[in-house]
């Protein structure tokens, strides 16, 4: 439902710098999820495929890894990326609402 074209001043002025916001973050988000899924090894190993099992110390505590906190925070990148595009698309549609 368009208002006549009236949209508040509010609106009008702070939306765009938001979306501008928005998009620098997505950006920076993006690059560091390029460079975080760069520097983690390939899974192609796979020595422990067959039987499933994990058989050292090491292999058993992975959580403070180089290769688990890569893995988190390419995680972490994902959901920030996804979520700044939903709000990045919710305030368009929220000013042309106006």
């Amino acid at each position: 439902m368009k208002f006549l074209g009236l949209i508040p001043d509010w609106i009008a002025v702070s939306f765009p710098i938001i979306r501008y916001v928005f998009m620098f973050l997505i950006a920076a988000a993006a690059i560091t999820l390029i460079v975080t899924t760069l520097m983690q090894n390939s899974q192609e190993g796979g020595s422990n495929v067959i039987t499933g099992a994990q058989e050292s110390f090491y292999s058993q505590n992975k959580g403070k890894t180089k290769e688990s906190i890569l893995k988190k925070i390419t995680i972490a990148m994902v959901s920030i990326i996804f979520i700044l595009i939903v709000l990045f698309f919710v305030t368009i549609i929220i000013e042309n609402a106006f």
